[in-house]
């Protein structure tokens, strides 16, 4: 994610801090101090929101290593000023695996909870801790160990709510998708969602700001999700020959960027394969192009700055396969092979195109 940077790992999973994290920290010790008029008293309340987010990093590990046993890597775990979010490389597709990632990190928070229920912190009444969360009722003065508590329990309730995509969201597509389609369950799920995002956007305005980002949160990821099963579905059983270019300007090694530049001014085309005689070494997207330009001007051999080929496409595999696979590696093209010789790229454009054509033809034929 942009703007965060890696502070350690843990079980193999990489640990991120967004800079917004650090600026939310300083301002909270700062404004906590200031209040006070102690020093004391602000890194008190700096410990105490420190052991917060340390509490919302194991609730992400808990869906990371749920998510670890049905053989779903983590790429990362980034702690935001909102909570946290883990980098999933994928998400599972049965909905028993969806159910159990899903309701993995909440146990996390009420096995917190009910540790320190056992060494004797006690909680206030549930109805106090709602109207602490929403800012309607302050607690009397809680330590430390309670507040952890407080927050603890707070976050069991708030996670699961049925906002997808949140967990509670994500439990109740998991439940849908036991009885109708994924498609099915995602879009009924992602409106649900969209509901509740609505709701506490009306709420926020009236008395808590900050549920106006969560629910702007909320909205959007649900739409997206809701796009991004609709194109699955779509895809579904379509192999990547479908949606291959096989029309296409090559580069070799040794040609100038100019030639590039020429191609890309005088076409559509924005992803080159570069290839050393027969076999492409590397993929040069505009976005490369523009970068080397900058850096070496358009006199120097494409081989020296292209990236090197990390993947690659069969024509025969699924398309979503190799779709999902480009979208883990941030690429936006991959060259295509069929019995040993590349045949054409995969481009997100073209995939794209293949999608907008199938949903017309679809529409043609309900008409």
């Amino acid at each position: 994610m942009r703007w965060s940077f890696r502070i350690g790992t843990v079980a193999g999973i990489r640990i991120e801090l967004h800079v917004t994290f650090l600026l939310f920290l300083g301002w909270v010790a700062l404004s906590s101090g200031l209040a006070a008029h102690s020093t004391t008293e602000g890194l008190l309340t700096l410990l105490g929101i420190l052991l917060i987010f340390g509490c919302v990093l194991l609730h992400e590990l808990g869906h990371a290593f749920a998510a670890r046993r049905y053989g779903i890597a983590t790429r990362s775990i980034v702690l935001l000023p909102i909570g946290g979010i883990a980098r999933l490389e994928r998400m599972p597709e049965r909905p028993l695996e969806e159910l159990v990632v899903a309701v993995a990190g909440p146990l996390v928070n009420v096995t917190i909870v009910a540790i320190l229920w056992l060494i004797g912190v006690r909680t206030p009444p549930l109805a106090s801790v709602a109207g602490f969360v929403i800012g309607r009722a302050p607690l009397a003065e809680p330590g430390l160990l309670e507040t952890i508590r407080i927050v603890n329990v707070a976050m069991i309730l708030f996670n699961m709510i049925p906002a997808f995509p949140m967990d509670g969201g994500r439990v109740l597509r998991a439940l849908l998708a036991m009885r109708v389609s994924h498609r099915q369950a995602t879009a009924f799920a992602s409106r649900v969602g969209q509901v509740i995002a609505v709701g506490f956007a009306l709420w926020g305005l009236q008395s808590h700001p900050m549920l106006l980002f969560i629910a702007m949160f909320v909205f959007f990821a649900a739409a997206e999700e809701r796009a991004l099963s609709e194109s699955r579905s779509a895809l579904n059983g379509v192999p990547v020959r479908a949606a291959t270019v096989t029309d296409f300007h090559a580069l070799a090694v040794h040609d100038p960027l100019q030639r590039a530049v020429d191609h890309l001014m005088t076409g559509d085309q924005q992803e080159f394969p570069v290839m050393d005689g027969d076999r492409p070494v590397g993929m040069l997207g505009r976005a490369e192009l523009v970068r080397a330009l900058r850096q070496h001007g358009a006199a120097v051999p494409v081989g020296d700055v292209v990236p090197r080929l990390g993947d690659s496409a069969d024509a025969g595999e699924p398309l979503e396969n190799a779709l999902q696979r480009m979208r883990e590696r941030g690429r936006r093209a991959l060259p295509v092979f069929q019995h040993g010789r590349m045949i054409g790229m995969l481009t997100l454009d073209n995939v794209g195109d293949l999608l907008v054509v199938r949903d017309a033809l679809r529409r043609f034929a309900g008409a």
